[in-house]
């Protein structure tokens, strides 16, 4: 079980107070007032646990001097009366430590990761820094359609049969549509595996509290989640938790690292408080199609390796022919968990917009302390991994770019060429 003290890097908090509160309060949500709150903790529990290991040392005393006594057969009544009254004094400390300890992992669950120092500083998406773009935007000789246009005039597309069926925020692919959907999917598992040396890995869609827990979705995000009634069982909000999740409370050989894994699952959110906020078409939906990368990786190559994983995803939209680009996400928009995130953004011409196709993420040490996920250095040391995850990619906005970014003026899509021969046609 995860130790409340490894939640959080409280050795650093504590020596250096005013840098961890300066760090968290670039995120701009307050979360700085929770170091004064840790600390306080961190002292109380401190206090305790030194004056339970002096009173343990005067009970043995006692203990011993009992033991004396009782071979010289001498009277041993008063000292068991004193060493009842420290075994209670004991048991009572044990159990103020209990919730102390409680109260402190309460508070550490909620305090975000502190961002890294190369994080541009900034209180939302305007703080954003754009990094670089690829291609240019498509120059048509028609007015474009979106997305929900051309899957409805192409009958690739059904919103309303699966509103029908599930509700708002759910798809309906159809013939050629499904197709695309399933091809995409082997398409960028075969891209990864191949080319970028990821093992791929097919994971049950359904994971344990103490999973969503080790990769930060709970208990922050509860609302977001679907959870099973009467279980303790989630459907995944990503391929990012059961993957990252396979090797908790493990201790991994040195050798053994890097390891990346790339896997397909469906994603199942709520969506939570965006309710009248992208509802058109696929842009935000409760169900989509995701292939996610994960590395586990030793400290001193986790922030090369980010560079890496971004790369990889560039790959695959610069092989799609897409125009795109990359953010470095400021401090107030970055993830709970992130130390530094960059987003990859695809143009889609219909709807006129840049939309978020993959946040590629190093989480340095604050997963891997959740999950108690180590690995033992070659002299004999166990050394907290850091882990990295990124989109590679998500379906359903990558889709929507393929769809109005390929449109002619008939409705039909033409297929960029590293799809056409498993779709096997070169229109939908």
């Amino acid at each position: 079980m995860t130790r409340e003290s490894d939640l959080l890097d409280i050795r650093y908090l504590r020596e250096n107070p005013e840098e961890g509160r300066k760090r968290l309060a670039s995120r701009g949500r307050g979360d700085e007032v929770a170091v004064d709150r840790i600390l306080e903790l961190d002292e109380n529990r401190r206090r305790i646990i030194q004056q339970v290991e002096g009173l343990k040392a005067d009970r043995n005393k006692a203990s011993k001097e009992i033991g004396a006594r009782k071979s010289k057969q001498e009277p041993v009544d008063d000292l068991m009366v004193g060493l009842k009254a420290l075994s209670d004094q004991i048991t009572g400390l044990d159990q103020e430590l209990l919730k102390i300890e409680e109260v402190q992992r309460d508070v550490l669950l909620m305090t975000p990761n502190l961002p890294h120092a190369s994080v541009p500083i900034g209180i939302d998406v305007a703080g954003n820094k754009e990094e670089r773009v690829w291609g240019s935007a498509v120059k048509f000789g028609f007015t474009p359609r979106t997305h929900w246009e051309i899957g409805k005039l192409r009958g690739i597309l059904d919103f309303d049969q699966a509103a029908k069926i599930s509700g708002s925020g759910f798809i309906v692919y159809r013939g050629l549509g499904a197709r695309l959907e399933r091809v995409l999917i082997n398409f960028l598992l075969d891209l990864h595996t191949s080319q970028h040396g990821y093992m791929e890995i097919a994971p049950p869609f359904m994971v344990r509290g103490d999973c969503m827990v080790g990769t930060c979705q709970l208990p922050k995000f509860a609302e977001d989640m679907y959870q099973l009634k009467n279980e303790d069982l989630y459907l995944v909000p990503t391929a990012e938790v059961p993957v990252t999740n396979l090797h908790r409370e493990e201790i991994i050989s040195e050798a053994n690292l890097p390891i990346r894994y790339t896997a397909y699952t469906p994603c199942f959110r709520r969506e939570a408080g965006s309710a009248g906020k992208d509802t058109r078409g696929m842009i935000r939906v409760h169900q989509f199609d995701k292939v996610e990368l994960v590395h586990i990786t030793r400290p001193e190559e986790s922030y090369t390796t980010l560079e890496t994983l971004v790369g990889q995803v560039e790959r695959v939209l610069q092989v799609l022919g897409l125009h795109y680009r990359v953010l470095s996400l400021c401090t107030g928009d970055m993830g709970f968990g992130a130390a530094k995130c960059y987003d990859l953004e695809v143009w889609s011409p219909g709807i006129g917009a840049w939309l978020e196709v993959s946040s590629c993420s190093n989480f340095e040490d604050f997963q891997a302390r959740r999950m108690n996920l180590r690995y033992k250095s070659s002299e004999g040391k166990n050394i907290l991994c850091h882990t990295l995850n990124g989109s590679g990619t998500a379906l359903a906005r990558l889709y929507i770019a393929l769809l109005e970014t390929y449109q002619q003026s008939d409705g039909r899509v033409k297929l960029p060429e590293p799809l056409r021969q498993a779709m096997q046609c070169d229109f939908l």
